[in-house]
């Protein structure tokens, strides 16, 4: 009897491979005949490449690149377990958190070290790169990571900046990296905002990552005017104005393709294949309620299970309003961490025995 256990990483908590081996312990302990096969996953945002790493016997690999303020941060990337893939989180280079409160100004922030974070993926042999795109402390329609891979922005700045955008003249692809051409791209992006407009990533996000009303603004106009260069791409393309445009700044400058996070990570882990002599999914995450139907994890991955008729349990942190929908998106059953009177705090702060605990108890109801 096999068991599959693939669930996100508990913010705050624990990472989806803590996650994925406090449950196996607890499936053990109750049930010590069944075959557990762990298989953390992730939606594409914070934790993809640990995930993804663990799930394929991978490894991390780390390099120094141009932090969104300028300033070398060491980032973090993975190489998926045959070599030929590889993951990489914008956020490693251009994440919010590496922008100082006081410090953050999206008309200054830069992709510059995503690009490297590509360059560093190619060089290593990569012939397939996923791509999270999640956090960002930019609004720089990708330029900045274009310009690592060797495109030219006349009249911009090196860095280029989301306040750059509006003075260049023109865009030389001439000196674009060749490998480019050889590899795949896909971008996990679970958020369909345009470039531009009410939606688009200035006037939604922009305020996030430090802009003022009057930086909203010259932000909007600079992706409009980087949007009449770049015709070739459909500005109201969903998720265009995904990480202050770098979605669209993906697809013009490294021919990426955008895709729904869950479903990458779980081509990347096999997960059909794993889920087809399975008895049982596990996932999990720290939240489950309505809102998941939308695209997280839970849902992703009970989705999967279903089409091979296996059932999913969700173990999670806690649940929020009109959970019960998440039913009818193939969800079995959920059981939360604080369900049996649990504060909050303790939860977070003992996750993985809790955890541990709960797969225990329930887990052997349903088999």
């Amino acid at each position: 009897m096999k068991i599959l256990v693939a669930p996100d990483s508990f913010k705050e908590s624990m990472t989806a491979a803590e996650a994925a081996a406090a449950i196996g312990r607890g499936i053990s302990a109750a049930l010590p005949q069944a075959q557990v096969d762990l298989c953390p996953v992730a939606d594409g945002g914070e934790g993809t490449v640990d995930a993804l790493v663990h799930a394929t016997g991978g490894r991390v690999c780390t390099a120094c690149v141009m932090g969104p303020l300028g300033i070398d941060v060491q980032a973090k990337w993975g190489l998926l377990g045959d070599g030929e893939a590889a993951v990489i989180e914008m956020a490693e280079a251009a994440g919010l958190h590496l922008a100082p409160a006081d410090q953050r100004d999206p008309t200054r922030t830069t992709t510059y070290g995503v690009g490297q974070l590509i360059v560093a993926a190619l060089d290593a042999g990569a012939r397939r790169i996923i791509l999270g795109i999640g956090g960002s402390a930019t609004t720089d329609g990708g330029t900045g990571m274009a310009q690592a891979l060797g495109v030219q922005f006349e009249g911009g700045s090196t860095p280029m900046t989301g306040g750059a955008l509006g003075d260049v003249t023109a865009i030389d692809l001439a000196g674009r990296d060749p490998r480019l051409g050889e590899v795949e791209i896909v971008v996990a992006c679970d958020v369909t905002n345009p470039l531009t407009g009410p939606r688009g990533a200035a006037a939604v996000y922009g305020p996030q990552k430090g802009a003022t009303a009057e930086q909203v603004l010259t932000l909007d106009a600079g992706l409009a005017h980087l949007a009449t260069l770049v015709d070739y791409v459909d500005a109201t393309l969903p998720g265009a104005g995904a990480a202050g445009g770098l979605g669209f700044g993906l697809v013009a400058f490294a021919d990426a393709r955008l895709e729904r996070g869950i479903n990458l990570v779980l081509e990347a882990v096999d997960f059909d294949t794993r889920v087809r002599d399975a008895a049982l999914v596990i996932t999990g995450e720290g939240r489950l309620d309505g809102q998941s139907i939308q695209g997280k994890t839970c849902l992703g991955v009970a989705q999967a299970a279903q089409k091979h008729g296996v059932k999913t349990i969700a173990l999670v942190g806690c649940l929020g309003a009109d959970v019960e929908q998440t039913l009818a998106h193939g969800l079995t059953t959920y059981h939360s961490l604080v369900e049996d009177g649990t504060s909050p705090e303790r939860a977070m702060r003992e996750g993985p025995a809790l955890l541990e605990a709960l797969a225990r108890r329930v887990v052997p109801d349903y088999l």
